[in-house]
């Protein structure tokens, strides 16, 4: 799909794109896991399936059909506890969102997080007023890879398919852009490692690209 990026409505993914919480995210699912009784898995385990597009993660994590409130009070407990210490944004993209905003673009996320811990963070990272819509994974049916959540976005938001543009690391991301064709741009600092000559380097790299 051609990348157009002159868009009204710039979207992007939380985790791996916009917040390093590689480590927030391992600890937080042994945390349910230990609750569940199970041993913890390796942090690069975790890390290296959490965009897995192939597995059912509630049953790969929690040995589970599908995520269930409990779940989410676990995992959302541990993010609670301990955001303020462990997540960061990835060097310049504060600056990028702001001057996004300046430049007049809709800004939005479409996460995969549970919507208390994604609000929790943004706030914790100061950048939950730069966004116009937030999509979370318990505000749509299904998550990505499904569309849903970048659909709601778009609802909430008044805005067309063709005058947004979706960032992500990883293959969630790029498929759910591609069910509804969205124009997509991957970027390769977060959990995934990419074999994709197209997957941008740099927040600098990203930058170039969107701001006109």
């Amino acid at each position: 799909m051609q990348k157009d990026t002159k868009k009204e409505l710039i979207i992007f993914d939380m985790d791996g794109t916009l917040v390093n919480s590689s480590i927030t995210i391992a600890h937080a699912i042994n945390y349910v896991r230990k609750n569940l009784g199970f041993e913890p898995m390796e942090a690069s385990y975790i890390l290296g399936l959490v965009n897995d597009p192939t597995i059912n993660p509630a049953q790969t994590f929690y040995h589970s059909k599908a995520f269930d409130k409990t779940h989410e009070k676990w995992f959302s407990q541990y993010y609670t506890q301990n955001h303020k210490n462990e997540l960061i944004l990835y060097d310049g993209i504060e600056d990028l969102l702001k001057e996004l905003k300046q430049k007049g673009h809709l800004l939005a996320i479409a996460t995969n997080a549970y919507r208390a811990s994604t609000l929790e963070s943004l706030t914790h990272l100061a950048i939950y007023d730069l966004f116009d819509a937030i999509g979370c994974y318990d505000d749509v049916p299904q998550g990505k890879p499904h569309p849903d959540m970048l659909v709601k976005v778009l609802k909430d938001l008044d805005s067309k398919v063709e005058d947004a543009l979706f960032i992500g690391d990883g293959p969630r991301d790029e498929m759910a852009a591609k069910k509804i064709q969205m124009d997509y741009i991957m970027v390769d600092w977060g959990f995934t490692d990419h074999d994709n000559d197209n997957a941008v380097q740099t927040v600098a790299k990203l930058r170039k690209m969107l701001v006109k």
